[in-house]
């Protein structure tokens, strides 16, 4: 096959380097060099979330634990309920808590809305069966249809410096407090004792029961952490809600309590609790600026750039190669199909049929008609004809080809 029926060969026709001379493939330092930014930024916010965990969970740890003396612990209340006289149990299972529970008995409960509801049901009868009182903790919507029936709850609020405005004994005597948190609405025709309102909705809300059982519903456990206890009339109303009792049980539910039901959507909505608000917008911003890095640093499409070859292939060998595999795979279609592309391309601008029709048959064999009109050859078959039957024939094509470009060119 001669070289002008396959054209001359560009830069991707060039026969691969030898094996072991160039390689393609990045080196372990180039990335490196491409990563490093990323995977520090990466190392810095996993490091700066554990530093912000550790921190958080020290400060959390012993909260509302009558054994801690952090700001959040309850240390100081409950040495003053021991020196009143009040004996005080630590339940950190519902069954130490029911166990522990009786009718001279104040059972406080730090979390009522951990616990699942088969929980909730075993704690309900329990307060029903104990004649003590019950002390719930912030406690909201998910617990309060089962353990306070009749109270339901209302959008939350900050934690401020709220008056009684109730003729509760034990609010009357304290005065003042820091309360705030979960707001109540009691519904109509319950009997309840609402006091310290913030926003027109009590924050405290006392339920009597049959003889001396009743229910003290408390918006945020803030006065007995040990950072308040001393300010308004927070040790006041602590203890009296407290001790009123000889005996405390001091209930700090958990979710590795044996008996917490094991179902999916339980577990996940008392995960989901004990995240605070401000790390689901964090992970959600984190997201955000992970995509945007992403955008910014990812791969994009530059200008071609003109790289030398690693080797020089001449324009011949090229030729010659590629009709060999054509022969090789009997490929005669596309070798006549290549030899009349190249011959439509070079004889287009000599007809001056623009280079883009140059394989309209309608625009391109007119012209060359005109320009050679005693030709003895077919220029449709030869230009646009079928497909050779045998290697004689494709030869025979190829010489043809070159006689009508020849003649052409010296018309």
């Amino acid at each position: 096959m001669s070289s002008a029926a396959t054209g001359t060969p560009t830069p991707d026709s060039a026969a691969p380097a030898p094996a072991g001379t160039t390689s393609t493939a990045p080196s372990a330092r180039r990335i490196w060099t491409r990563v490093r930014g990323t995977a520090l930024v990466v190392a810095l916010v996993l490091i700066g979330g554990l530093v912000l965990a550790t921190v958080r969970s020290a400060d959390a740890h012993g909260a509302l634990d009558p054994r801690s003396t952090e700001p959040h612990g309850s240390r100081a209340v409950a040495e003053l309920l021991k020196q009143r006289g009040v004996t005080l149990t630590l339940a950190t299972t519902l069954d130490e808590a029911t166990t522990a529970t009786n009718s001279g008995t104040t059972l406080l409960v730090t979390a009522p809305d951990l616990l699942t509801d088969a929980q909730r049901s075993t704690l309900r009868s329990t307060m029903e069966n104990s004649t003590g009182r019950t002390v719930l903790l912030g406690a909201g919507s998910p617990s309060l249809g089962t353990l306070a029936p009749g109270v339901t709850g209302a959008p939350s609020t900050t934690v401020t410096n709220l008056s009684p405005a109730c003729a509760l004994p034990a609010a009357t005597r304290a005065g003042s407090v820091d309360l705030g948190g979960e707001r109540y609405e009691v519904a109509p025709g319950t009997t309840a004792d609402s006091c310290y309102p913030s926003g027109g909705r009590p924050t405290l809300v006392r339920l009597p029961g049959t003889g001396t059982t009743d229910t003290v519903l408390l918006g945020s456990p803030d006065i007995l952490h040990n950072a308040r206890l001393d300010q308004q009339g927070n040790a006041s109303l602590a203890l009296q809600l407290l001790g009123s009792r000889p005996h405390l049980v001091w209930y700090l539910p958990s979710l590795y309590d044996a008996s917490a039901d094991a179902s999916e959507d339980d577990t996940t909505g008392n995960f989901l609790a004990l995240i605070p608000s401000g790390w689901l917008w964090g992970t959600l911003q984190l997201a955000l600026a992970a995509l945007l890095a992403a955008v910014w640093r990812g791969r994009r499409l530059g200008p071609l750039v003109t790289e030398r070859l690693p080797v020089a292939v001449r324009a011949s060998e090229a030729t010659e190669g590629r009709a060999r595999l054509y022969r090789k795979a009997n490929a005669r279609d596309r070798a006549a199909s290549v030899l009349r592309t190249a011959t439509r391309t070079r004889l287009a601008p000599l007809l001056g049929v623009p280079t883009r029709d140059a394989h309209s048959p309608e625009l391109l064999l007119p012209a060359l008609s005109a320009r050679l009109p005693g030709t003895t050859a077919d220029p449709k078959h030869l230009l646009f004809g079928p497909a050779p039957a045998d290697d004689s024939a494709l030869i025979r094509l190829a010489d043809q080809l070159d006689a009508l470009e020849r003649e052409v060119r010296t018309s």
